[in-house]
């Protein structure tokens, strides 16, 4: 019997130090989960309820790989999105000679030249508001000369991804998960419904007011209704566990039909080839200072997302790691405690597997 006492304990201590108060994970492999663990209590009042295994959490920069990058890799595995066409052919208003030979891949690698982020929110609402301000925002250096983590790309890449597919972003992710199987489809969503199962608070309050349970904790996915390219995903701990089962599935060789395949997951998984970037197409790779820790592969890849959540794949290795938190209620702290959780996590699972 494996003993994943270690990792329970670094859970155990995020609770204990006030990282988060409560957080649900879940490690596993190609064929299912090998241990799942909820640790804590929603929020920090003594009668808040247990964190479950069926908690919902507002997975914030997950977004990213999960609806965002996932649909590009369908995309482009089913032939109907060119990562090396200009941006211009499918944005008339990204107009300037520095601009030209932007792509959708510069906006993937995060290489684009665009600043990180805007305050979108407070000029407008709606997508067409939006990607007219960002096409409009200088940029904060040359193309593909550097990497600059930036949520106004994967704004700017909804509409590309909407025009390839035919459809709403909403509606072609949603047909995504849907091909990823029944877990990823039930256990994802934007704007999820009030239901059986409870959503994890974030801050209790910022300038647009309370926020209430369920409502998107980034401001500019607010104001774009909950649904945009960077952020917006809810999910269960084992939502995402099952959509890292299906990356692993197509890296397999053995994907999973109206998905996307080896070369295409390949593809987006390996270093873009942007100076000093440990970024892939949309995901994060391993590196010395990673939220992964340090035992993972070099082919290890993942993402983060501001409210507390991370997931990591090892493919090398064979297996994922899933951990969702909300460590921004009842306000967003620093964000040392959980990128130290995050670490000490992951180097805990790699030690058990390997033992």
């Amino acid at each position: 019997m494996t003993d994943w006492t270690p990792v329970a304990d670094v859970l155990a201590l995020g609770v204990r130090e006030g990282v988060f108060p409560g957080a649900v994970a879940d490690v596993g492999r190609l064929d299912g989960p090998t241990w799942r663990h909820a640790r804590g209590r929603l929020s920090y009042g003594p009668e808040a309820p247990p964190v479950t295994l069926d908690t919902i959490y507002d997975l914030a920069s997950l977004t990213k790989v999960i609806a965002t990058t996932a649909l590009a890799m369908h995309l482009v595995e089913a032939g109907r999105l060119d990562l090396d066409r200009p941006l211009a052919a499918w944005l008339p208003e990204w107009r300037g000679n520095d601009r030209a030979p932007i792509t959708p891949r510069d906006l993937l690698a995060h290489a684009s030249g665009l600043p990180a982020w805007l305050p979108l929110f407070r000029a407008g609402s709606g997508l067409g508001a939006f990607v007219s301000a960002i096409c409009r925002t200088p940029l904060a250096y040359a193309p593909r000369t550097a990497s600059l983590y930036s949520d106004l790309g994967f704004i700017l890449l909804v509409p590309v991804l909407e025009q390839a597919a035919g459809a709403p972003f909403e509606t072609a992710v949603a047909g995504l998960w849907r091909a990823m199987g029944p877990d990823v489809s039930s256990g994802l969503a934007f704007r999820p419904a009030a239901g059986d199962h409870p959503i994890a608070p974030v801050r209790t309050e910022d300038e647009r007011g309370p926020i209430p349970a369920g409502d998107v904790d980034d401001t500019n996915a607010w104001a774009l209704g909950g649904v945009a390219g960077h952020a917006g995903v809810f999910g269960t701990v084992g939502g995402v566990a099952a959509f890292a089962r299906s990356v692993m599935a197509a890296l397999s060789g053995a994907p999973m039909p109206g998905t996307f395949g080896e070369a295409s997951a390949a593809s987006f998984t390996r270093p873009s080839g942007v100076p000093g970037s440990s970024r892939a197409l949309g995901w994060d790779l391993m590196r010395p200072t990673a939220s992964c820790g340090t035992r993972l592969s070099s082919r290890a890849f993942g993402h983060t997302g501001f409210t507390g959540t991370s997931l990591w794949i090892d493919p090398e290795a064979g297996f994922y790691v899933v951990l969702l938190s909300n460590r921004v209620h009842p306000a967003a702290a620093p964000n040392d405690g959980i990128q130290m959780v995050r670490r000490a996590v992951h180097d805990a699972v790699a030690a058990v597997l390997r033992r």
